[in-house]
């Protein structure tokens, strides 16, 4: 289950929040590798964790697959 994304218009247009989404999601999608979620978003896996760093998301391989389990 993911969330809606409203549209983006230059009124309500906020960088950090598309960016931590855009790391969230690639993460849930990769099922918490940092290494293939970073590959998805064209970036270093060292990027990738600096933003993690930067907008505080906690993320672990058991997070991503803990929703999954039926």
């Amino acid at each position: 289950m993911t969330e809606s994304v409203p549209p983006i218009t230059l009124d309500t247009f906020d960088l950090a929040s598309v960016e931590s989404h855009l790391c969230t999601e690639a993460l849930r999608v990769a099922g918490g590798s940092i290494n293939v979620a970073a590959k998805m978003l064209g970036i270093t896996r060292h990027a990738l964790r600096r933003r993690m760093t930067k907008y505080r998301i906690n993320w672990t391989r058991s997070t991503a697959t803990a929703g999954s389990a039926a």
